[in-house]
């Protein structure tokens, strides 16, 4: 079986220690969470998780079954392969100097970065992309010198099909 990256997202009542039970369930099976994104949707009684793992192609039904034995977990939804929109959003701080000031600057308009702070000597960075983008990003800011960087994990919603 091949080992992919899995995007799951479920609606879940919004209680305390629900995350840690959906949590324990995978750790017990053996999987790791790569990302988590937990919010409260438009009704604050229901969140929405989203979550990605690597693991073979039986995993999102075992997975599912598990998860649906719990009493708070409302709907599950798997993302993997379906038509949908994912983003995660990644800050990044980097150090600037006169030697990589305007290098910076144009990488960040061509990438369609957006800046959120800057002082004389630094600046903070904003992007919204699939994974890949950011990434792609992150690797061509490190050599500049990145001095923090925090990204969200995955979020998706079904990308609605032409009728």
């Amino acid at each position: 079986m091949a080992i992919q990256e899995r995007t799951i997202s479920m609606l879940v009542n919004n209680q305390p220690g629900v995350l840690s039970r959906i949590a324990g369930i995978f750790s017990s099976r053996g999987y790791n969470i790569r990302s988590l994104c937990v919010a409260e949707t438009t009704n604050p009684e229901v969140s929405r998780i989203t979550l990605t793992s690597r693991a073979e192609s039986d995993f999102t039904e075992k997975i599912k079954k598990q998860l649906e034995k719990l009493v708070d977990v409302i709907s599950i939804t798997d993302f993997t392969g379906a038509p949908s929109v994912q983003r995660e959003l990644m800050l990044i701080s980097l150090r600037l100097n006169e030697e990589n000031r305007q290098e910076i600057l144009r990488a960040i308009d061509v990438f369609g970065c957006r800046v959120v702070a800057m002082s004389g000597d630094s600046l903070i960075i904003e992007i919204t992309a699939n994974k890949d983008k950011t990434a792609a990003i992150l690797r061509y800011f490190e050599p500049f010198g990145v001095e923090e960087m925090n990204r969200t994990g995955a979020i998706a919603v079904f990308r609605r099909q032409q009728e």
